[in-house]
Parts: structure tokens; sequence; C-alpha cells
């Protein structure tokens, strides 16, 4: 599995990480051990933040087991060491949530981690066009510019790339002739495509937004995912079976609610957390934090109805077989037992 962008054995990596990596002892219900240990994986972004608050603020101190947190750079990544039973909780994307289910493994959602923090970025001198002529403004920048207009963002399927494409598609507008989408990996990486005039705009969350704003960027917000879809779900809480059939889902959940709410109460002491979790400036992760795109959430019941978009979406893109009913990704009953 990858994390941290080398390819070792979990029980190797939690070896050598000793207790930089984890908070006590580490341990993996997915392969079998006991109930008194888990293994969480989770990404440094902004949508998983409540992992690096609930790490700093020692809220894992109230759940009765020994927590461990490896970071991986990417969704597909976590789906592959879920699928080789190394991970009990997963912090990352709706959709390669949804993959892990499709699969036919053992879990499901049970808390939300952001909802709507995406936006849509475009070259200021589109906007106007944009604003008077929706969809059709593609193809005028194409015939204007001589080649089709580029969106760079996350890999297909991921859950940037999927609000893009689902956006475009309900403005009639089809990828192709008159717009292209160039995948990119990681948000530093969109960043300097930005900086360096490779895209014209981008579908991204913070804090790409708060960068481009800071340097004075002609790459500015066109839509945010509340324009394009209200409760648009991101990234979620995912659990094994083995770990929603236990006390420790409900305490898990507990501390992910505490941590949203010291989040909204505490930007400030947030800000810390991210400059040492996610490696951004606290000062910069401070001005991130007043972002529209930055909401925190854990209740899974907002994004219930959005996420039928997801999947319907990613059904018929191939990155699931089937079209994955409400019940089958949700379980709503360890947030609503609060």
């Amino acid at each position: 599995m990858q994390t941290n962008g080398a390819t070792t054995s979990r029980r190797s990596f939690l070896t050598a990480a000793g207790g930089a990596a984890t908070v006590g002892l580490a341990g993996c219900l997915g392969g079998g051990a006991t109930l008194d240990e888990l293994t969480v994986a989770h990404m440094p972004i902004y949508p998983d933040l409540q992992w690096y608050v609930m790490e700093g603020e020692g809220y894992f101190s109230e759940i009765d087991a020994e927590i461990a947190g490896e970071e991986f750079t990417d969704g597909p990544a976590i789906v592959q060491a879920f699928a080789g039973g190394d991970i009990d909780v997963a912090m990352f994307g709706i959709v390669p949530a949804m993959i892990v289910i499709d699969r036919g493994l053992a879990a499901q959602v049970t808390a939300a981690n952001i909802r709507e923090p995406m936006g849509i970025m475009a070259e200021e001198s589109f906007h106007e066009t944009f604003e008077s002529h929706g969809g059709e403004a593609f193809e005028r920048f194409a015939d204007d510019h001589g080649r089709p207009f580029r969106f760079g963002t996350f890999p297909q399927g991921s859950v940037p790339d999927v609000l893009l494409r689902f956006w475009l598609e309900d403005m009639g507008v089809t990828p192709g002739e008159h717009v292209e989408i160039i995948e990119i990996n990681g948000a530093s990486a969109v960043w300097q495509a930005i900086a360096n005039d490779e895209i014209d705009g981008t579908s991204i969350m913070e804090p790409v937004p708060t960068i481009a704003d800071e340097e004075g960027s002609s790459v500015r917000m066109l839509r945010t995912a509340a324009d394009i879809l209200p409760g648009q779900p991101a990234a979620v809480t995912l659990m094994s079976d083995a770990v929603r059939d236990s006390p420790l889902a409900s305490q898990f959940v507990e501390q992910h609610v505490r941590a949203t709410e010291f989040i909204d109460a505490n930007p400030d002491e947030t800000a810390r957390h991210v400059e040492e979790g996610i490696g951004m400036p606290a000062d910069r992760a401070r001005r991130a934090l007043d972002s529209p795109l930055l909401n925190f959430i854990t209740d899974p019941n907002e994004i219930v109805e959005a996420t039928q978009v997801f999947s319907e979406f990613a059904n018929r893109n191939g990155q699931i077989d089937d079209q994955l009913a409400t019940e089958t990704i949700f379980d709503l009953s360890v947030y609503d037992s609060l």
C-alpha cells in the first residue's frame, strides 16, 4: 500500500514510525485482530481536518482502543489498503468510499467530514463571457483561442473531477472539442499549473483558492459547490463492519463531533493544527478557514441526498459497478444514536 509516497507493509510502517505516527499501539480489525486497536487512514488535506484536531487535542484518549494513524497521498491507495485488511477506519473521499463498498468489502460511511468544499475556478477574463452565455462560453473561448478551455483537476473519479463533470454535463458541455480536462495529482500541483498558466481553470478545494487570491492569480472563483450541488459530499469517515458493530464506532464519531465543534469555535488554534498536520503556514491556514468552501460537519444526513448524484455518476463513468443505494452507503444509526 502507498503511504507517504513509499511502499511498505503495515507492520513495518508501524515499527518504523513508533510513537510519532501512533497513539499507543497499532492494530487492525480488518485483519482479524482484537477490538482494542484501530488503524485510521487519512490524508493531509483540509477535508480530513477532524483527524488532526482529534490527534492534536488528545481526543483519542476518550476511545477505548489504541489509535494508529496512517497518512496516505490519495484515495486509491486507501482503497487498496482497505481491501487488504490493513485499515479499520478511513477518512477520504465519498467516491473511493463507494468503491470500497461496491467491491463487496464490509464497510459503511458513519460520518461526513465536510460539505460543499469544492469550487470551480476560471480565468477572470472568462467570467463575463460565462455569465452572459453559460455553457456556450466554452465554445466561444475555443474559437477565440484556437484550443479548448483547459481544466486541471484531480484524476477521474475523484470528488473534484466528478463535481466538474457533473457541472459541465448539467450545462450540456461534453469534454472534448471545447473543454479539455487534464488530470493532476495533488493540490500543490494544481496550484503550480495555475501559476505557470498551464490551465485555464480547475475544480478544487482549499487551500488553492486562498493561495491563488493571495498570490494575485487571475484564476478566480466562478462557482462554489453550494451553487452547483447543495449538500455536495466530499470526505467522509468509512468504518469496517467490525468497528461499526462495536462501541468504538459511537466513541469515534463522538470525538469527531468534538473536533468539528472545535474547528468552528477555535479557528486560531485550528490553524496551528493545520500547520502541524497538513504543513500550511498558520497565518495562511487561518485565512483559508474563513473560506465559504470550508463547511465542516459530522452529521452524514446532510450529504445523503447529494451522494445519490455522485453514486449515479460514478456508476455511469465506471468507477462502481452498481449505483449504490443510500442504505448501502451509509450507516446513519451511529451518528443518530448520539
